[in-house]
């Protein structure tokens, strides 16, 4: 089957969408498919094209993909009118390059859905079937964290998300509450798949603490709360450090690794809070994440308190259970249903201050429940296996040809 894959977050991007897509894309040219994935140069969530780089069309071959890069506007991960800017000169850049290719399917991901926009417009003129990859319900998402406000245009997009998923041969969503909100909007359940986020085990696996960098960052004898990812609006982390400044236990340490809209005011937070048991560092290539999530001894997954943000089940989950790291959870829904099935964490109320550091405290001095929640972590793990699941999304695929 030969596949083109749209979507303008891919590696060496070091987000979920990115790793998401490629990890699956991997498995499906293992299993002897024809894979095409048109993006972007990389640059987030900086909007600074990675070293190695430029902003113009080029080709690549990566693990059997083919890749096509086009020339896009770019920006930061920030400010609502440029991202609208680079999602838009995306969607244009993708559709005329993905003319030019032979596909037997479309694939469109999210979270932004202009990227769904062209792999529709795609379908029209090749004639041939398209899917939509709902990460993210988009716009209700950027709604949540006060981005855009209720207005004209967010009816108007509300509009295309619709049409969207009306015109789409087949849905995949990462979560079952997705699924279940967009079946609320009239969509047919029957053309819906889930097909949740998971984790490379051959990649994220159990390993000793990584001493040469516990010595780098300074972090002999602490007990570590680590978070790696994107920095943004959503993810509340000044409520992690404003949290973390009250803690009195010397032990205890927060770890903040990655860049995003929010990174310079967690810096500014941090120096004029004199917060010393937070660190601040940048951006790591994906093959080094697990050692310095080997350096942890639990993830950190936070969100801001929202009920959009109950329907997401975030990728971190999986990568840092497959790891054995007990993870502290930040966000309601379908992921603390995933967490306490499997026992792999604790969850607190986001935003609720005493409760989240009750559970930090919990989650240091309860040795024999820390000890159940890493062996529920790796049992999560093998029930997310990435592999597993991108076989079944192709299979999902090859059901609408």
């Amino acid at each position: 089957m030969r596949i083109l894959f749209l979507t303008d977050n891919f590696p060496p991007e070091v987000n979920a969408p990115a790793t998401r897509t490629f990890e699956h894309c991997s498995e499906w040219t293992k299993l002897g498919h024809e894979v095409t994935v048109i993006t972007c140069a990389p640059n987030f969530p900086d909007g600074k094209v990675f070293a190695g780089y430029r902003n113009k069309r080029s080709g690549e071959n990566v693990n059997g993909i083919s890749i096509i890069r086009v020339k896009t506007y770019i920006t930061a991960n920030e400010g609502f009118a440029k991202r609208i800017l680079d999602y838009l000169s995306f969607a244009i850049a993708s559709f005329f390059a993905g003319l030019r290719i032979n596909t037997d399917v479309i694939i469109g991901t999210s979270p932004q859905f202009f990227t769904a926009v062209s792999a529709r417009w795609l379908s029209f003129f090749k004639q041939k079937p398209w899917v939509m990859e709902v990460r993210d319900l988009w716009p209700e998402s950027i709604v949540s964290v006060g981005a855009l406000k209720e207005s004209a245009l967010l009816h108007f997009l509300s509009w295309i998300e619709k049409s969207l998923y009306q015109s789409a041969r087949l849905i995949i969503t990462v979560t079952h509450t997705f699924k279940t909100r967009i079946t609320a909007r009239g969509i047919d359940a029957s053309k819906i798949r889930v097909v949740p986020n998971g984790a490379n085990v051959k990649l994220f696996i159990p390993r000793e603490k990584n001493i040469t960098l516990v010595n780098r960052l300074g972090l002999q004898q602490k007990f570590v709360f680590g978070f790696i990812g994107t920095m943004g609006m959503a993810h509340k982390l000044d409520f992690i450090i404003n949290a973390a400044k009250k803690i009195t236990d010397p032990s205890l340490h927060f770890l903040l690794i990655g860049s995003g809209a929010e990174r310079k005011n967690l810096e500014s937070l941090i120096e004029k809070e004199q917060v010393t048991n937070v660190s601040l560092y940048g951006l790591i290539p994906k093959n080094e994440v697990p050692e310095y999530l080997s350096v942890t001894d639990c993830a950190l997954i936070n969100l801001r308190k929202s009920e959009t943000f109950k329907t997401v089940i975030p990728s971190k989950i999986f990568e840092c259970a497959a790891m054995g790291k007990p993870i502290l959870l930040g966000v309601d829904g379908e992921a603390r249903e995933i967490i306490e099935r499997y026992e792999a964490g604790l969850f607190f109320e986001p935003e609720d201050e005493n409760d989240f550091l009750q559970k930090v405290q919990s989650m240091k001095t309860d040795r024999q429940r820390y000890k159940t929640m890493v062996e529920g972590g790796l049992r999560l793990a093998r029930e997310y296996d990435r592999a597993n699941l991108a076989g079944e999304m192709i299979g999902h695929i090859k059901d609408i040809l």
